[in-house]
């Protein structure tokens, strides 16, 4: 009877594709890495990599502009999520881009499971009408340098699209 109350008081249900997002990390062969989940929290939205097959090391890690991962270059899913034009990285000075992710560590046998805050979003704004992408860069993200923190070239991607 409790469950059936909260339902009907208007309570969002953590399943909530509005809320809780889970997205599949691919590589540039199209091969299946991992998952990203995704879920909305005061301010911010909150991800969890968990990927396998990843080369070892340092990497960064962004949210880009378009929700595609066309292969083999990722191009598709455009720059980096800017919605207010701000300069990258996220010990710039200057503020930085609203998709500026920590790096993201992968261990010697190519297994990355990390969380990390994306503050100022949500999960709508990244699920808008053309959605975003997560981006795995080949070399770690100087936190600093525009436009990409020499972060080099796009290894890995997971779309974020809107709902169904």
């Amino acid at each position: 009877m409790v469950a059936g109350s909260l339902a009907a008081a208007g309570c969002v249900s953590v399943a909530d594709p509005a809320y809780v997002r889970q997205v599949q990390l691919t590589s540039a062969s199209g091969q299946a890495l991992g998952t990203v989940g995704l879920w909305q929290s005061a301010g911010a939205v909150s991800l969890r990599v968990a990927a396998a097959g990843l080369p070892r090391g340092v990497h960064g890690i962004h949210i880009h502009g378009v929700g595609r991962c066309d292969p083999p270059g990722f191009e598709s899913a455009g720059g980096h999520w800017n919605p207010a034009a701000r300069k990258h990285g996220l010990n710039n000075p200057a503020g930085h881009h609203a998709g500026d992710l920590p790096n993201l560590i992968v261990s010697a046998n190519g297994v990355a499971n990390q969380s990390m805050v994306l503050s100022g979003a949500s999960l709508a704004s990244l699920s808008d009408a053309d959605g975003s992408a997560l981006v795995i860069h080949a070399a770690p993200d100087d936190l600093v340098s525009d436009p990409s923190g020499n972060s080099g070239a796009r290894i890995a991607c997971a779309v974020i699209a809107p709902p169904l």
